[in-house]
């Protein structure tokens, strides 16, 4: 079969679109990876209907795959189907920049800006997280597991992230997943693999976007050994650490730490700092980068060390995402991948039960307060219908005055 040609700006929205619903996001999604997954699907699978239950499961299932921030690169899947490329961009600004801005800002007053880390409006910010992801999880359960046997495949799931909390545990969960979906599911009805994941990206963009991001992998580290360039070495070293980190989020700090802190181009004090500043922001964790590049020693610091740090690693998300978007959804129009599928969609809702307990509950309800606040958020969410951001914001006022 010929491909078919790169046409993935025909798509049914604009950029400016996607820019305007991910920098509400980029504002109001505190919680982390996981809370960051809830939010997107209350904002553009139940609100805006800009993918399917089934695609927004399938694209979480694929980037549980890709190494890189998870969170980031279904929000890069996302803009890539509503606007082509330019809403792939769009997205991944928009949702990067208001933390990236933040935590260069921060880099600048480090001095004058004290510990957040015990403030009362973090806490409240943290509650409503809770109840965000459990709306999505009971939402998206209702979808993806409505019988008996998908339901068991969630609890299994669940079961086996709680015992082994890896990033490598969450992929043999979803591996498994689709093993028992192809052997223990039922066939889907005719038609049952429509309105899945499907993004107009031809093979040979892809292909060639793989093929980048191979050779930026090992060429980089091979150019900066040749030629001892400062910007040069940032981008080899933060591009290194998008590649290699399973799992996003705090997994990317060993390596981060490791490869600014050691040479001595960080002082630990400021690395901590800095860490400390990123649990208080919205977006990604990854954005972290941002402070890093700005406080480095060295002739490229300040915003070009913060732009570089920022670009570098998380250009490998989206040479991923691109390079495997069209091979994942192509998976769907084969009637044994689909029940494949099935079951990698009910493991994915056992991922996110697992991870609403631990860390998402565990690190957001710390007192008979916080867990009231998380209660009233989740049903202003699920009854009263009210805006995430309204919500979160809201969260962080009460939190402020009383815990």
């Amino acid at each position: 079969m010929q491909d078919r040609p790169d046409t993935a700006s025909a798509t049914t929205g604009s950029a400016a679109e996607v820019f305007r619903a991910f920098l509400v996001l980029g504002l109001t999604s505190f919680g982390g990876p996981i809370a960051h997954l809830g939010y997107f699907r209350t904002a553009f699978v139940e609100r805006r209907g800009w993918l399917s239950e089934a695609a927004y499961a399938d694209l979480i299932a694929l980037c549980q795959f890709l190494p890189g921030p998870a969170s980031s690169q279904v929000g890069m899947g996302i803009g890539l189907k509503r606007a082509g490329y330019l809403g792939m961009a769009a997205a991944w600004t928009a949702f990067t920049l208001p933390s990236a801005i933040a935590l260069a800002a921060f880099a600048y007053g480090l001095a004058a800006v004290g510990d957040t880390e015990g403030a009362g409006w973090i806490a409240g910010l943290k509650a409503a997280a809770v109840a965000v992801v459990a709306q999505a999880l009971l939402g998206m359960a209702r979808s993806l597991a409505p019988d008996a046997k998908r339901a068991t495949i969630v609890g299994a799931a669940m079961i086996g992230l709680l015992l082994a909390p890896t990033a490598w545990a969450q992929v043999l969960v979803i591996l498994v997943g689709a093993a028992i979906g192809l052997v223990w599911l039922p066939k889907p009805e005719a038609g049952a693999g429509e309105g899945g994941l499907d993004v107009k990206v031809s093979r040979p963009v892809a292909l060639t976007a793989l093929a980048l991001f191979f050779l930026l992998l090992v060429g980089l580290p091979l150019a900066a050994s040749v030629f001892p360039d400062a910007a040069l070495s940032i981008v080899d070293r933060f591009y290194r650490a998008g590649s290699l980190v399973f799992g996003g989020g705090h997994v990317v700090l060993p390596l981060l730490e490791q490869s600014v802190v050691g040479p001595g181009l960080v002082s630990e004090t400021d690395f901590l700092a800095g860490y400390g500043a990123a649990q208080a922001v919205p977006g990604p964790l990854f954005t972290f980068a941002a402070f890093l590049g700005a406080v480095l020693t060295g002739p490229v610091t300040g915003v070009a060390g913060a732009l570089l740090a920022l670009v570098a690693i998380f250009l490998p998300s989206a040479l991923l995402v691109i390079g495997t978007l069209p091979f994942w959804a192509a998976l769907r129009h084969r009637p044994n991948a689909r029940r494949a599928l099935m079951g990698v969609n009910a493991a994915v809702v056992g991922l996110l039960a697992a991870a609403l307990y631990d860390p998402v509950f565990t690190r957001g309800i710390t007192s008979h307060l916080a867990l009231a606040i998380a209660v009233a958020a989740f049903v202003a969410l699920s009854q009263w219908k009210a805006p995430p951001w309204a919500v979160v914001v809201a969260s962080g006022v009460v939190g402020g005055l009383v815990l």
